[in-house]
């Protein structure tokens, strides 16, 4: 799976096996990948950071790809996932890197940045902002008011639920959909009806995803399936900020960005209270939730802009 350079080994971080991909010498990048993605969602990436003189390096996360998944639903909370990343640069001898995250990757990379600076340079986040802990309500519960129970984090909840709809459908039809067509709106997967409808259109591939590349996260999941944040523990940091430099890429036709409140979040200065180091945001037109894979020169070049003042 994508030679051209690109070792693979696991390490041992936090008590479990942790499988890496990367390429390059140099100041080390960490890029952490969302859901549904393993290491490969940073394959153009990784190439092109090491090209420009970097060690790019992208972990698959607890429960991804092919490092450890603990079968105890409790094993994967902020603090397991951070330790983990903390046990990754202690395993390659990092003492201080720069940080990429995306999606659930990208909330990783937040709580990295906020537990412990020490360790992050600068920090790149793509798609998810930072979320300020609100004290009276729990993430899910409050999608779950807005959007009912059908919405796709809350049916994420239930263990095996949502591996049993798509493998009756699939791996390779969710994937095609799931890649290309996620709307920029709100995304629903009723119950005993998820993509039901939607799988049954034909998808041409866009450019940037070939039928390979698209075969990758087939043969990944159909491995692994797809369900591995704890709220309560984070409640010690409520009002604390993340205190790294920080530049924040969001596409205009990603469904978070299309998700109410959202947009009000990301204003500059809005942010800024919560991220003080916050240099930049930029909304990239034309663009869904898989940035940096959709305009993958594109990232990369905002990425180094930002990482070579460093």
């Amino acid at each position: 799976m994508e030679g051209n350079g690109i070792e693979h080994r696991t390490v041992r971080a936090n008590g479990i096996n942790i499988h890496l991909a990367e390429k390059g010498e140099g100041p080390i990048i960490i890029f952490l990948h969302g859901f549904p993605g393993f290491w490969y969602s940073w394959r153009h990436q990784l190439h092109a950071f090491a090209s420009l003189g970097y060690r790019a390096v992208a972990p698959d996360l607890r429960g991804y790809g092919d490092s450890d998944a603990p079968a105890d639903v409790n094993s994967y909370t902020y603090f397991h996932v951070v330790g983990d990343l903390i046990g990754v640069l202690d395993a390659i001898g990092a003492d201080k890197v720069f940080v990429v995250g995306h999606d659930w990757g990208a909330l990783m990379a937040w709580y990295l940045s906020l537990f412990r600076p020490d360790r992050v340079k600068a920090l790149v986040n793509l798609s998810v902002a930072f979320p300020p802990r609100d004290a009276m309500n729990k993430p899910v519960d409050t999608f779950r008011a807005f959007y009912g129970d059908e919405y796709y984090i809350c049916r994420f909840q239930e263990p095996r639920a949502i591996e049993a709809e798509f493998a009756e459908i699939g791996i390779n039809k969710v994937f095609k959909y799931t890649l290309t067509s996620i709307p920029a709106a709100p995304f629903y997967l009723p119950k005993g009806k998820a993509l039901r409808e939607q799988i049954d259109i034909p998808i041409t591939l866009p450019s940037w995803l070939s039928e390979d590349e698209l075969k990758c996260y087939v043969t990944q999941y159909e491995k692994t399936g797809f369900t591995g944040g704890n709220w309560e523990l984070i409640a010690p940091w409520a009002g604390s900020k993340v205190e790294v430099p920080t530049k924040f890429i969001v596409g205009d036709l990603d469904l978070t960005y299309n998700t109410p409140g959202f947009k009000e979040n990301i204003n500059f200065d809005v942010m800024k209270k919560h991220v003080p180091l916050l240099v930049d945001v930029v909304v990239m037109k034309g663009v869904g939730h898989f940035v940096q894979e959709e305009k993958a020169d594109e990232i990369n070049e905002l990425i180094h802009d930002f990482f070579r003042k460093f």
